[in-house]
């Protein structure tokens, strides 16, 4: 592709591709939501004054979420919140309540027990599915295992497994005795697992003896061996027999096997704990220093993902949802909240070589996957729509980094008109996309829809004030129930303060750049903490990817900005050909001159190098922030923890002599 080709061909940002007919907007469900809440006086015109609402009357609207799902639990006559303006200053939601979320996720079993909970499948071959009756009663089971184990209230469940029926078993158990879960995939190192684990010391360890991946196998056994060692605090390591079913416990230190737990007989019953008690323990990226163990809370994460899954993505009963995850990655627990509306998730273990295929024969209804899936996708020129059945998916979701307007371009064209695709930002931290989709709302290209109901994101200026229609930082300035509860081990809550409210007092900064449209619809353009700043020109690094990954011959790069306060560095670009392409003198010449019409003469780099791939963390996000310290003379392994990475040997290509 030409370099003035690539920039007369990208698809104009607000370019209108969707827009709902008046039959999905009746039957939507936040349209069910507002009819109910008019019929209990609070009347609003549309989804923005909806949204204004939820984020004026903030106790009226949570209050509002318990009331209109049912929320299984007790929710007292006590206030929606007391204490501080955030959790970090001691905002407690619903104080004296008390909720379960494993017994939010299993109602189903007792409405419609033989509706399809789980639908699993792996690149293997493998395929299993499970009705909400046959899921409760594996919970159960596992519940009397790990009781057995001694695991009650506050204890920790720590697990190294893949995305499998196994873990969500696990986890539901875990969470309906009042014990905190925590999960990392087993593509982890072992440093990296202890790195995390070792923070929460947990009392059982369960993890599962091998996994497979792009038609390779990996026997993770010793791995386990070396996580047992280092975690004193084990009374025992529950043994997954994945890989091999005929696997043993043989060395662990207190090994016993899965299917050795006990098996029938059992009931299944819920521990009654406060709003605010640990669920699960999720973590930061970890890429410089320890990862921070982020603390979420039951009825914190049940509201949130019932507001966000039904009003957002209109999920269901009936529907089949998927979200291309490992257990490492914050989807996974967005994924499985599917259960709370009543859906049917679908897991799935391997390497995304034709997600749409799987998609097709599941039945999905809601395909999630992270943006660069999509572009993979478009780059291969893939008819998905064209070569499948896909006439059941009505919903796509999109998160990871943003979507540049041809992503949405090519789904509408490629996979099919009639359906909604739903951009999504939001992170770890709050377990949610606190921007993202709407059934009621039209969708442009490049543009998420809307602010999430609850969530009052605003971007500031420099000097904290909040604007409209330019670029600022992302911030939340009214507290939501899945802010963390806590970090663990951090008393007094400095390290919490310090990831969020240090540049806002009273606001919650997230780091990334976005930009809010009068009509609400939002554009995110990257991480703050790697703006490139040439000139005095600020621009966020996923405009420069969107120009130079719409180049045929490139299949991913990155672009790092050295320059320090009051100091012009070089602009450095490195990009990673596609198959049978080279990185030649007539291929710069062409980045050089779309970057250069495109964006602005100033983010023409000064450098260009080939590398064989870009580093990535183990849930696909750039380094940007590590390469340009290691750029600007930190030692790589001091700036980036190589087993936090997907591909930690491409690192070696980004050191300051090779970019010389």
């Amino acid at each position: 592709m030409a370099g003035d080709e690539a920039s007369d061909g990208l698809t104009p940002e607000g370019a209108p591709l969707w827009e709902p007919s008046a039959e999905v907007v009746a039957g939507a469900r936040v349209t069910r939501y507002r009819e109910w809440l008019r019929d209990r006086g609070v009347a609003t015109e549309d989804y923005a004054d909806l949204w204004r609402w939820s984020v004026t009357e903030v106790d009226a609207f949570w209050a509002s979420i318990w009331e209109y799902f049912d929320v299984v639990g007790e929710r007292g006559d006590g206030p929606v919140r007391s204490g501080g303006p955030m959790p970090v200053d001691g905002l407690r939601w619903f104080p004296g309540a008390t909720v379960n979320y494993a017994a939010n996720a299993l109602r189903r079993a007792e409405q419609a027990p033989d509706d399809t909970a789980v639908v699993f499948r792996s690149e293997a071959g493998g395929h299993r599915l499970l009705t909400y009756r046959e899921l409760a009663r594996h919970v159960a089971e596992v519940r009397a295992g790990l009781a057995e184990l001694g695991v009650g209230r506050g204890d920790r469940v720590a697990a190294y497994l893949p995305n499998i029926p196994e873990a969500l078993i696990c986890f539901l158990a875990a969470a309906s005795l009042g014990a905190v879960w925590s999960s990392c995939s087993p593509d982890f190192g072992s440093s990296s697992v202890v790195d995390r684990f070792a923070q929460i010391e947990p009392k059982v360890l369960i993890a599962v003896d091998g996994y497979a991946y792009n038609g390779k196998r990996f026997d993770r056994r010793d791995v386990v061996r070396e996580i047992e060692a280092a975690l004193p605090s084990l009374r025992a390591t529950v043994l997954v027999p994945y890989l091999d079913p005929a696997a043993t416990a043989e060395g662990l230190r207190v090994g016993v096997r899965y299917t050795d737990l006990p098996r029938g007989g059992h009931a299944l019953a819920f521990e009654d704990v406060p709003f605010d008690h640990p669920l699960w323990v999720v973590y930061s990226s970890g890429t410089t220093g320890l990862p921070k163990p982020i603390v979420h809370g039951h009825g914190g994460v049940v509201l949130e993902h019932l507001k966000a899954l039904s009003f957002h993505q209109d999920l269901g009963p009936g529907d089949v949802f998927f979200w291309y995850t490992t257990t490492g990655w914050m989807m996974w627990n967005y994924l499985i909240g599917g259960l709370l509306v009543g859906a049917t998730i679908v897991m799935y273990d391997g390497a995304p070589t034709d997600l749409w295929r799987m998609a097709a024969d599941s039945g999905v209804t809601y395909f999630g996957v992270g943006a660069p899936y999509i572009i993979a996708s478009m780059k291969e020129g893939r008819r998905p729509g064209e070569e499948l059945d896909l006439s059941r998916i009505r919903g796509i979701g999109s998160t990871g980094s943003p979507l540049p307007p041809e992503g949405f371009t090519w789904v509408y064209e490629a996979v099919g008109k009639d359906l909604l695709l739903g951009s999504f930002s939001g992170g770890t931290d709050l377990c949610t996309g606190f921007v993202g989709p709407s059934p009621v709302l039209p969708l442009r290209a490049g543009v998420i829809q809307c602010r999430g109901l609850g969530a009052k994101v605003e971007a500031y200026a420099d000097d904290g004030r909040p604007v409209v229609d330019e670029v600022g930082e992302l911030v939340i300035t009214e507290p939501m129930p899945s802010m963390p509860v806590f970090f663990w081990n951090d008393e007094g809550g400095e390290r919490y303060r310090e990831s969020y409210f240090d540049m806002y007092p009273g606001v919650w900064r997230h780091g990334d750049w976005i930009k809010i449209l009068p009509d609400g619809g939002c554009v995110i353009y990257g991480r703050s903490d790697s703006t490139l700043n040439r000139g005095g020109v600020r621009m966020g690094t996923a405009d420069f990817y969107r120009v130079v990954e719409s180049f045929d011959e490139i299949a991913d790069s990155l672009v790092i900005d050295t320059g320090r306060l009051g100091q012009e560095g070089r602009l450095i670009l490195y990009v990673q050909p596609a198959p049978g392409a080279v990185l030649d003198d007539d291929l710069v010449a062409r980045l050089r001159t779309a970057l250069r019409s495109t964006l602005s003469p100033r983010h023409v780099p000064d450098e260009i190098h080939e590398v064989p791939g870009i580093p990535r963390t183990l849930s696909g996000k750039k380094l940007e922030v590590p390469v340009r310290k290691i750029l600007l003379g930190t030692p790589v392994e001091k700036a980036a923890n190589p087993d936090s990475l997907a591909n930690p040997d491409v690192l070696r290509h980004f050191t300051p002599e090779k970019s010389s």
